[in-house]
């Protein structure tokens, strides 16, 4: 309590200076307070969420560049091939956190599943591969993560300064500290690893709290990944994969461009693709597309149904969704 007091202490005396038109150095140092995009990005923050300048330059206050985070960003996970990239998540040490962790939250998994529709396969391989379960949720204060990337990753700039004024918005809405919010190097936030301006849209008060918080309520995370993957148009009782094998001789031709473009499988079929387990039928009708994958021992093959395509809007890494799947059934079937 007497820090969070100190806090706005601190926030009033910084909005006085900006009223004022003293420098918000005086209060603490933002090392992006002279960059070119930072009087316009301060404009449609204000205009967006209504705050004022001096709140803005207040939750700003301290910020730090943080050049490293554009070192990683310039080399991601999923660079790796697939037979590299897998063993990331797919290790048995998280399976079995995975394992205590549905038995610890079995009921609100079952709830979950029961209303949103989205497996509890799904749930836990969002929350395994993000954070481990919780254990990993990031060590970055959000705010310099995401300043650094807005103001200093040309290729996206605008997303991350997007998520840099929800964040600011958030926290005055929330009333926290700005600069108290942790997570990934690339902003995420909490359990589910939400960006900042997808917790007002898909958080769910899931433990009746009277709050949300991503942060430090597994529930709420339960409930909240199955509402965003619900939100995304997840199919209930709809597959999501099967491993496939292809016979033909032009891959290309077959591997989908684009997941949000299926075709029927009577197409993929003529074309030399079939599922691996004969047991498996899937109408000619069906929408789905293929995807190949590079195991150590050569290219693997999954006929995939628009449920995985949902996944992709978490993450559009195509390894990042089979990696997610096959953790999470892997699981539940323990």
């Amino acid at each position: 309590m007497l820090k969070f007091d100190l806090y706005k202490k601190l926030k009033q005396y910084s909005i006085l200076f900006a009223t004022l038109g003293l420098s918000s150095s005086i209060v603490s140092a933002n090392d992006f307070q002279h960059h070119p995009s930072y009087a316009s990005f301060k404009q449609s923050t204000m205009q967006k969420y209504g705050l004022t300048a001096g709140q803005i330059d207040s939750a700003m206050a301290g910020t730090k560049n943080l050049p490293n985070i554009i070192n990683i960003m310039n080399r991601p996970g999923e660079s790796k091939p697939w037979y590299a990239y897998k063993t990331n998540f797919l290790a048995e040490s998280t399976i079995q956190r995975g394992v205590r962790f549905k038995q610890q939250y079995a009921d609100t998994l079952n709830r979950a599943e029961q209303q949103f529709g989205v497996p509890q396969a799904i749930i836990l391989g969002i929350l395994g591969v993000e954070t481990g379960f919780g254990s990993n949720k990031g060590s970055f204060i959000t705010r310099d993560a995401l300043a650094t990337l807005g103001f200093g990753y040309e290729r996206r700039a605008q997303y991350f300064q997007d998520e840099l004024a929800a964040l600011i918005a958030w926290s005055y809405t929330d009333g926290i500290p700005t600069s108290s919010v942790v997570g990934s190097y690339a902003g995420a936030i909490g359990y589910p690893q939400f960006m900042p301006s997808n917790i007002p849209k898909f958080g769910v008060d899931y433990d009746g709290n009277g709050h949300i918080d991503l942060r430090n309520s597994a529930v709420d995370a339960i409930g909240s990944i199955a509402n965003y993957l619900a939100q995304y148009g997840w199919q209930r009782n709809q597959p999501v994969a099967f491993p496939a094998r292809y016979s033909g001789s032009n891959s290309e031709a077959v591997i989908a461009k684009d997941l949000t473009q299926p075709v029927p499988y009577g197409v993929l079929k003529s074309q030399g693709v079939s599922p691996m387990n004969p047991i498996v039928k899937i109408d000619d009708l069906d929408m789905v597309n293929l995807i190949q994958l590079q195991e150590s021992s050569g290219p693997i093959y999954y006929i995939t149904y628009p449920n995985f395509q949902v996944i992709t809007t978490y993450n559009r890494s195509r390894m990042y969704a089979t990696a997610l799947w096959l953790l999470g059934t892997e699981i539940t079937s323990r």
